[in-house]
């Protein structure tokens, strides 16, 4: 419930606090109809030292008075700002939010170049927002210089991929962690400076974004930083994805790991298929080429990001019908009802061969280019069969989305998929058992993926998809793999359906 006032305003105090604020709700500026009520409480909690004092009393629709809940008048309005902001896309950075604010003008500029002067134990940045030296200093491991600073955000970006350079910047924002953050910051200091490096004429952060992000919605235009001057950036960037990854509180999405790892594999991918030395280029040459040149990296790790690069490779397609519904964290929601971690575990463990192969990459054997198209196109047959119709805002849903509920239940994926793959090996006379560990390893025509539809079909046209609300089936797909299948063959959900056979 909303919080109530220490006391009752009295109708002229009332009026004194519409004079000053106009009839508009201060959640969101929007006038409040002369047909509504108006509705008033504080801006800032009075358990926080927020006076029941005009000064301090803000009108507000009663919709919004209502949403709100405990939360003192002014977080509310920050919770919809950063909502709106997240409104705007998946995959939001820093650099998003610095665009997204400048476009509002509540900020004027950032990321703006610098000039750099260096002595021995200090260093000068200028430029028409900053002039000032920082004492330089020399990190015991590496030897690299770093100074620590409080820059204006007219100086700083995010440390994101571009066409330019690879960025370091690993994670995307969180929504709910950056409001718990900004909340934070309203009583407490931030212990940590966000890190950063300089690259060319340009001050970058890759770590605490949402710290600076935070500070940013509460109006806090300079961000304390330590900044690297000159690192190794392969080996910073080691560093900082094993920071988020193996040692963080607060682990990786997999859809992130996937995205980042699989950038960053793909362009040292172009730089090995690009040195001229004599020798035959093959993806195992590569992971022994990456360990050359980063011994850190132990083969498990390696053959980790060659299966993120082969991910990254069909899930990030433009032409991928499909990604729009992948959901860029590790949680399934009405708009994305795909994470990353269930088609890695059902079409992507079905279908597509994720260890690094001897093939020379110029060979007609070599097919992971093939394969990758392949699974584009698997991911846009099921689309445009099934999930085209999804509605991420029927919360009651019909018989049809109740079916696709169920069939692209995570559990539920995992077991069909073996099924699906196995009926379609059948119908492409794929026999071999070394061949149907890769079964798009292959070039497919238009017929043969017209028979992959007819199977699929028949695989959500199966009768039990349809059973009413709250049937066995609805416990079953909450279970393991295996009892699933299992299950799913005893209802007669077998290759030998799937291939046309009746039940």
């Amino acid at each position: 419930m909303a919080i109530t006032l220490r006391r009752q305003l009295t109708d002229a105090e009332k009026e004194i606090i519409l004079k000053r604020h106009g009839r508009r709700c201060f959640a969101t500026n929007h006038e409040i109809p002369k047909s509504e009520s108006v509705h008033f409480d504080h801006i800032r909690a009075f358990a926080l030292s927020g006076a029941t004092e005009l000064d301090n009393i803000a009108p507000m629709c009663g919709d919004h008075n209502r949403a709100k809940g405990t939360l003192p008048l002014e977080d509310f309005r920050i919770k919809l700002r950063i909502q709106n902001f997240f409104e705007t896309g998946d995959r939001l950075t820093l650099s998003n939010l610095l665009d997204y604010l400048h476009e509002r003008g509540e900020i004027l500029e950032y990321g703006r170049s610098v000039s750099i002067s260096q002595e021995p134990d200090k260093i000068t940045l200028s430029n028409s927002f900053l002039q000032d030296s920082f004492r330089l200093h020399v990190c015991p491991r590496t030897n690299w210089s770093y100074f620590f600073a409080r820059l204006p955000i007219q100086l700083i970006n995010s440390d994101d991929d571009t066409d330019a350079h690879l960025g370091l910047q690993p994670r995307y924002l969180i929504i709910d962690k950056v409001f718990e953050m900004y909340r934070h910051f309203q009583n407490y200091p931030v212990l940590q400076p966000s890190i950063g490096r300089i690259d060319g004429e340009k001050v970058l952060l890759f770590d605490g974004q949402h710290k600076a992000a935070a500070l940013l919605f509460g109006q806090q235009l300079e961000i304390e930083c330590k900044i690297y001057v000159a690192p190794d950036i392969r080996v910073l960037n080691q560093a900082n994805i094993s920071a988020h990854d193996k040692f963080a509180q607060t682990r990786f999405y997999s859809s992130i790991m996937v995205l980042k790892l699989g950038t960053q594999f793909g362009r040292d991918f172009e730089e090995f298929k690009n040195i001229e030395d004599g020798n035959t280029k093959s993806e195992e040459r590569f992971l022994a080429y990456l360990a050359t040149k980063d011994a850190s990296l132990t083969t498990g790790e390696l053959r980790r990001r060659f299966r993120s690069y082969l991910m990254n490779a069909v899930i990030d397609a433009e032409e991928n019908r499909l990604s729009p519904l992948v959901s860029p964290s590790n949680r399934r929601t009405g708009e994305h009802p795909i994470t990353v971690d269930m088609l890695s575990k059902s079409l992507f463990s079905a279908f597509m061969y994720m260890d690094p192969l001897p093939h020379d990459l110029l060979k007609e054997s070599y097919k992971h280019d093939a394969e990758c198209q392949n699974m584009i196109q698997l991911m846009n047959l099921i689309f445009d069969s099934s999930l085209t119709n999804w509605n991420s805002t029927d919360h009651q849903p019909d018989d049809f989305q109740r079916v696709l509920r169920r069939v692209f239940s995570s559990k539920s994926m995992m077991a069909w998929a073996e099924l699906l793959r196995d009926a379609v090996c059948a119908k492409l006379d794929i026999h071999d058992a070394d061949e149907k560990l890769k079964p798009f390893y292959r070039k497919l025509d238009d017929l043969q993926f017209e028979t992959i539809r007819t199977i699929f079909e028949r695989l959500t046209g199966w009768q039990m998809w349809r059973a009413p609300r709250d049937s066995e089936i609805d416990t079953v797909i909450a279970g393991n793999k295996s009892t699933i299948k299992d299950w799913f063959r005893q209802k007669g959900l077998t290759t030998g359906f799937l291939m046309g056979a009746s039940i």
